[in-house]
């Protein structure tokens, strides 16, 4: 068996194929609104039953929460936050934990009861091995000093955010300026397409012949469109593109992504480009090289935010005079007057952002941002979603809403979004807009990318065949290349190879569960940490190696042994979900699962193997019990793509 996150990411292959009627508008937000509440209840009792069970380390490492740690630096920056770093009060490395950028904390002591008042609250900014930074507004008073501890919130606003587009979703046939499209989003009228485009020069010349027409298509749509971009075929390079040629045209355009990483990618590759860009969205939330296009940034230069400066200069001085003042009369005028210079000063920072938004080309957001309030009362003439299949059809609508025509790029083929309901991806929350619009209008309104700049062409040709009807093609750039190509490393045998095969059958290597009945196999993680050593001594930089596994328990247990090995402490260890979207030279994927059941749980789901194998540019090793987890046909084929095009090596070659 799986873990409950395990348990549930193998339903979202299970039932993303499953026939259903086609989706009405009634009947969406019908669904979607009891699905929202369940997956809120699911977020906000997986945080509790993580501080309920503080009691041990054990139970610590399996939820949402860091104890027992010091404040050991307090700096103020990052557009006004302060961040506090926090490391461990004993020991040098973090323990196991489930806290990543972007989550919203609450600060404690360490010893305070699961229902007392917090310390503070903030974001987190950074995640090391040894220290964990938290952006927050205040620092907190006192308390800093005592043994602490952090615990993650369920995020209410977006599921109060995501309640609120169903609401306007509901109301939006009659009104709005997205009142045209919904009705072609939900099947209802046919989407349309210019028939004459006039022919776009590009701002990028290097633009191959499917991403021309991607663009061509987009630029052509009165609707909207579907950009479908496998694995490393520039799907991002071809959406900016696109941002470009419709700015070119005069439109304002709003541009999201399911996460923040995604949308600061796009703000990094327009900001080559003479654009006025606007990145909405929390500073500890952005990576620094986008922060000077942040919202924040720019209302600080703005001429009115200089002058709310001044006001709050002025306010300063009449608090100290309000100190020191004893007569009651006196005392009275002079709250008057603070209390006109605040709503002064309010005035003065809402028009600087108003300013700024207007004057802007670009605006940049999450998803759950473009509802922010800043954007309130702002309307664009087309709306561009990176990611889309990887965001909730409810997060999309928030920003579809916003405009007329929308772009939605992704791929359905590769990771859905992840649900914590197993109840509400069951009962439809996890199938994207996406997919779902693939499923009802197809090729008439898609345009998919076909050349691919990432993959030697043995890893690409099984996703090709197995995902893409065998319509990718690599680049004459990558086809052929090999890790023995890079500067300085060595032409082994190793090095040599493209595809490897590791059979561990026959080697005693069967996995077991952890608490979390999570699955696990230390033999296969000594294998996979000999094979990246060989790697490395061939002159392989840890820094270009991925170890990547379907299991949490297996990334944990790998984590452990690599901190054994100084040489491979660089070397990037995580799920498959979290290298989605991430490339490295050479991948090792631990595929766990060897039981004389012959089980494979969730490795059947196909669209997270295709992940898997295509992070992989030049070397891709598959580490696993052939015998188990050939009992799958999928599985089976892949296997055999790996021994007929590739080394095939037995595990009892890495243990001593």
């Amino acid at each position: 068996m799986a873990s409950k996150k395990e348990k549930k990411n193998s339903q979202n292959g299970k039932h993303a194929s499953a026939s259903a009627p086609p989706m009405t508008l009634e009947r969406f937000v019908s669904t979607m609104l009891p699905l929202i509440d369940l997956e809120k209840e699911a977020e906000i009792t997986a945080s509790l039953d993580s501080i309920a069970a503080k009691s041990t380390q054990a139970s610590v490492s399996r939820g949402s929460i860091l104890s027992n740690l010091k404040c050991a630096d307090v700096q103020t920056g990052l557009l006004g936050k302060t961040l506090l770093e926090l490391q461990p009060n004993k020991g040098e490395l973090l323990p196991p934990h489930k806290l990543t950028s972007h989550d919203v904390v609450i600060l404690k002591p360490n010893k305070a009861e699961s229902n007392s008042m917090p310390l503070g609250q903030g974001i987190v900014y950074r995640v090391k091995d040894t220290s964990i930074i938290v952006a927050v507004d205040d620092v907190p008073e006192d308390g800093l000093n005592s043994p602490l501890r952090l615990e993650k919130l369920a995020n209410e606003v977006t599921y109060k955010r995501m309640k609120d587009t169903l609401v306007m979703l509901s109301k939006g046939i009659q009104k709005g300026p997205a009142a045209d499209l919904i009705p072609i989003l939900f099947g209802s009228s046919p989407p349309l397409f210019c028939k004459n485009i006039l022919s776009f020069n590009p701002f990028n010349v290097s633009l191959d012949a499917s991403q021309r027409k991607a663009v061509e298509k987009a630029l052509s749509c009165s609707h909207f469109m579907l950009l479908h971009g496998p694995p490393g075929t520039g799907k991002t390079t071809a959406v900016v593109e696109i941002i470009l040629q419709e700015v070119k045209q005069g439109s304002k355009v709003l541009a999201c992504a399911a996460s923040n990483v995604a949308v600061d990618n796009m703000v990094e590759r327009l900001s080559a480009h003479k654009l006025k860009l606007v990145r909405v969205g929390h500073p500890a939330r952005l990576l620094p090289q986008v922060l000077e296009k942040a919202l924040d940034a720019q209302v600080m230069k703005a001429d009115n935010s200089a002058l709310a400066n001044d006001v709050r200069k002025e306010m300063k001085t009449l608090n100290l005079k309000l100190l020191k003042t004893k007569d009651k009369r006196s005392k009275g005028e002079i709250r008057r007057e603070l209390r006109q210079l605040a709503k002064e000063e309010r005035q003065r920072q809402q028009q600087a952002v108003s300013d700024v938004i207007k004057d802007a080309d670009v605006i940049l957001t999450t998803l759950t941002g473009s509802l922010s309030h800043q954007l309130q009362e702002v309307n664009f003439d087309i709306v561009i979603i990176d990611e889309a299949a990887q965001a909730l059809e409810v997060a999309c609508w928030m920003a579809i809403l916003k405009g007329p025509r929308c772009i939605l790029a992704g791929d359905h083929l590769q990771l859905p979004p992840t649900v914590q309901s197993v109840d509400a991806e069951k009962l439809g929350l996890g199938k994207t807009l996406f997919a779902r619009l693939t499923d009802l209008y197809g090729d008439a309104v898609t345009a998919m990318l076909t050349m691919q700049y990432r993959m030697n062409h043995f890893i690409m040709d099984w996703s090709s065949k197995e995902f893409y009807n065998d319509k990718l093609t690599a680049h004459e750039s990558v086809e052929d290349h090999s890790l023995h190509q890079i500067d300085g490393v060595k032409q082994t045998s190793t090095t040599d190879s493209v595809l490897v095969l590791i059979d561990t059958a026959g080697c005693d290597m069967e996995e077991k569960k952890d608490e979390e009945d999570s699955s696990f196999n230390e033999g296969e993680a000594k294998v996979a940490l000999a094979h990246a050593k060989r790697l490395v001594e061939s002159g392989i930089s840890p820094l270009d190696i991925g170890i990547i596994t379907p299991y949490a328990a297996q990334v944990g247990l790998l984590k452990i042994m690599r901190g054994e090995r100084k040489e491979l402490k660089d070397i990037e260890i995580s799920t498959v979900d979290g290298f989605q979207g991430r490339e490295k030279e050479a991948i090792i994927i631990s595929m766990v699962r060897s039981n004389t059941k012959q089980e494979v749980g969730f490795l059947s789901d196909k669209r997270r193997m295709n992940v898997a194998v295509t992070r992989a540019r030049r070397h891709c090793c598959l580490v696993c019990d052939t015998e188990t987890v050939s009992t799958n046909a999928f599985l089976k084929r892949l296997v055999k793509y790996f021994e007929d095009n590739g080394d095939y090596l037995s595990a009892s070659e890495y243990v001593t």
